[in-house]
């Protein structure tokens, strides 16, 4: 596996994380994300847009199978698992695309968006608890995502009215 691979282990993305915490945190999201975007192999990078060109388009089962085929050619590359989780959600397939998140998330636990991801659909399925818990992780890894406080108030308000 190409070295790009452990996320967690490459330097410039430690470096792009902690940017990520200081007010000038915008420019080093889109930093982090084409990073993430990364496979090593110019293949399978090309698999990975043809898959995102899918969804853009509204054709999540076509995502689905450049998903797949990139998982199958590269099974440690976590976007191919965030793009397929993608698809999976807008055909309605909660539990697949959970799944696939969780493996996002298991190759690149530092991923906001997954996690971001997560969270929505937990708060979807109305499992509260794991929705905050979710998008809170998110919002330390990257305090600037958009609408991201506004879920966590959200969901905090929804629980104090539970219990």
């Amino acid at each position: 596996m190409p070295q790009e691979l452990a996320f967690g282990e490459n330097p410039r993305l430690d470096e792009l994380f902690a940017r990520l915490q200081s007010d000038e945190g915008s420019s080093a999201e889109s930093e982090i994300l084409l990073i993430f975007r990364k496979s090593g192999s110019d293949a399978m990078d090309l698999l990975l847009q043809r898959g995102f060109d899918a969804l853009d388009v509204g054709h999540p089962q076509e995502a689905i199978w450049h998903f797949s085929a990139l998982i199958d050619h590269a099974p440690e590359f976590a976007e191919a698992y965030g793009g397929r989780a993608i698809a999976f959600y807008e055909l309605g397939e909660l539990d697949m695309a959970t799944r696939d998140i969780h493996s996002t998330l298991a190759f690149n636990p530092r991923n906001f968006r997954a996690m971001v991801g997560l969270g929505f659909i937990q708060e979807e399925l109305n499992n509260l608890d794991e929705a905050l818990s979710a998008y809170e992780i998110a919002f330390r890894l990257n305090p600037h995502l958009e609408g991201l406080q506004d879920a966590i108030d959200r969901v905090k308000s929804q629980i104090s009215i539970l219990h």
